[in-house]
């Protein structure tokens, strides 16, 4: 024991400077995990910025909540957008019209076919011929870009052009 004793004052010097160098060291270690602790508070702080808890776990339950509603009102929103593209197929896509003059002696572009057809080129094709003492009006109905009846030359110009536009 003496030994011991008689040895430790020997390298006292050795021993304080160790243990020195110890204490800044874990001194330093002190303040590095104070500014970590520090960054990691801010970031808590921000993260639980504009809530009225104080505690991280019902902010994730909230988050969560709000993330089911969302997906919730996602799912509702892509069915309705799936009916509302079944329903447009049968609307009114392709519209194509010309003016033209029935006959010679009257002067203007008075005379006119409308093609109105669906994206299958259902339809309808609608002709008003002008003349000096009557005007006739009547609808031809078109089905897969063809029509039963037989159509003169402005509609079938006016039929091809509809069936060419492009959605």
């Amino acid at each position: 024991m003496h030994q011991v004793i008689s040895n430790i004052q020997l390298f006292s010097p050795y021993i304080i400077i160790g243990l020195s160098v110890i204490v800044i060291l874990l001194f330093i270690i002190v303040l590095v995990q104070g500014k970590a602790i520090n960054n990691i508070e801010s970031r808590y702080k921000k993260m639980m910025r504009g809530t009225s808890t104080q505690n991280l776990e019902e902010l994730i339950i909230n988050n969560l909540d709000s993330i089911n509603e969302s997906e919730e009102k996602s799912k509702e929103c892509l069915k309705e957008i799936k009916d509302l593209k079944k329903k447009t197929k049968s609307c009114v896509q392709k519209i194509a019209i010309t003016r033209y003059k029935a006959f010679e002696d009257i002067g203007s572009d008075l005379s006119f076919s409308i093609a109105m057809l669906d994206e299958n080129n259902d339809g309808l094709i609608l002709t008003s011929i002008f003349g000096r003492n009557e005007s006739t009006t009547y609808a031809k109905p078109v089905d897969k870009g063809i029509s039963r009846y037989d159509l003169s030359e402005e509609e079938l110009d006016v039929l091809n052009e509809a069936i060419n536009k492009v959605n």
